[in-house]
């Protein structure tokens, strides 16, 4: 009996925390609601991450550039480099247009040795906590 409890608390704990947690991607469309604040990816440059299949000295960075909409209209262009040591700069940036806490960003999908990314399938993931 206890066990079957613990089995179904452990469930319970792992489902709240697993379906607690929301995500955005910022992809290269437009991206302008009615209200509030929409992005767009337009550029991902100096991508120097290194690559799965890879041994490297160094972890690599990106740079991204974001158009930036309020209320429908343009508001700002943003040049982002997303690497170790900027990291809580980049989570302060995205903050300032979320209610909620960011608990990851990342540009995807990260590189696979030997193979390119086409810029439309790239994007950047935000994950919130509740």
């Amino acid at each position: 009996m206890k066990r079957k409890l613990f089995f179904l608390l452990s469930f319970l704990f792992f489902s709240l925390t697993f379906f607690a947690q929301s995500e955005i991607k910022i992809t290269t469309k437009k991206c302008n609601p009615k209200a509030g604040y929409g992005f767009q990816l337009t550029k991902v440059f100096d991508d120097s991450r290194c690559p799965e299949g890879v041994t490297c000295i160094w972890a690599g960075e990106v740079s991204v550039v974001l158009k930036v909409y309020k209320n429908k209209k343009f508001f700002e262009l943003k040049t982002l480099t997303f690497n170790a040591k900027n990291k809580e700069e980049n989570f302060n940036w995205f903050a300032k247009y979320f209610s909620k806490k960011i608990k990851s960003i990342a540009v995807n999908p990260y590189p696979k040795e030997g193979q390119i990314i086409k810029f439309k399938n790239q994007y950047i993931s935000i994950v919130f906590e509740n």
